[in-house]
């Protein structure tokens, strides 16, 4: 057997080849492989990357790790100047190998933030806060929507920044450098911290619109301040309740106000004329049957 290679069997009694490679006094798997050949060449890559410090992260996905053994390998291996060891799994040794900590997920460590490959393409940054979370849940990317699984739900990684996962970038949140895959909190700008409120321009001036989706969406209304929208959804949502409609509206909580100023505001917050008449509408209906 080729160095660093080894046989396994699956469930239906077929022959695979796995590789792995002791570094620092721990075993680190490199991945199964269909033949002898593959798996070997995984390991020659991996031994060369890890030994050689003209590889970095910044020229790792340059077809470097086309090692000269590679012109005279077996027949079972890839062409030369392919790459048998994963893009994921190259990040996952040069991390470990320049500083010192082996992560399970495609990480590598920068001063003061760190990257995540989620392809040899696309690198994700994010700070050092948030280093243990990603370190164990892996980033997938879906029709351009980034999540992780935890407990068989997925969650949007805007969640973590505090914005939520229906919005638009340049409309409720945008990137302060212009980077859509820079994550780094000091980067996100948010436009909007509640439910139904979205950030307009009319004239020139910033206003905020609530708006509330039963069945297709109604523009509530438009106000001045994001915090006298919030109170507005809350209205259209306590209307909507009170003419029958179930469905389960999140509530804003506003702390811009006390309780008193809170309850004269939602009296005197009028709603728009079509919405008001949608919920008339609704309640006919209702009445009739």
């Amino acid at each position: 057997m080729l160095p660093g290679v080894y046989t396994a069997v699956r469930k239906n009694g077929t022959l695979y080849y796995r590789s792995s490679i002791n570094y620092h006094s721990k075993h680190i798997s490199l991945g199964s492989f269909p033949t002898e050949g593959e798996a070997a060449r995984a390991y020659r890559e991996a031994s060369f990357l890890l030994s050689d410090a003209s590889v970095t992260i910044h020229n790792v996905f340059d077809g470097i790790l086309s090692c000269p053994d590679d012109t005279k390998t077996e027949k079972n291996t890839k062409t030369a100047g392919m790459s048998a060891l994963s893009p994921e799994k190259a990040v996952i040794l040069l991390n470990f190998r320049d500083n010192g900590l082996y992560i399970k997920n495609p990480i590598y460590l920068r001063k003061g933030y760190f990257s995540y490959f989620l392809s040899p393409s696309i690198e994700l940054k994010f700070d050092i806060d948030d280093l243990f979370y990603y370190s164990s849940h892996k980033i997938q990317k879906r029709q351009g929507y980034l999540f992780v699984s935890d407990y068989g739900t997925q969650y949007s990684i805007l969640g973590r920044c505090g914005i939520r996962p229906y919005a638009v970038a340049g409309r409720d949140y945008e990137f302060a450098n212009g980077d859509p895959f820079d994550f780094r909190y000091s980067n996100m700008i948010i436009r909007t911290r509640f439910h139904g409120v979205v950030l307009i321009r009319q004239k020139g001036k910033e206003r905020y619109r609530a708006r509330i989706h039963i069945n297709g969406t109604y523009i509530v209304g438009t106000y001045e301040s994001e915090e006298k929208a919030a109170v507005a959804y809350n209205k259209a949502a306590d209307l909507a309740k009170a003419a029958g409609i179930r469905k389960n509206f999140p509530e804003n909580y506003v702390d811009a106000f006390s309780p008193k100023e809170y309850a004269q505001l939602y009296t005197e917050l009028k709603l728009s004329r079509r919405y008001l008449q949608y919920l008339r509408t609704r309640r006919t209906a209702q009445d009739k049957t």
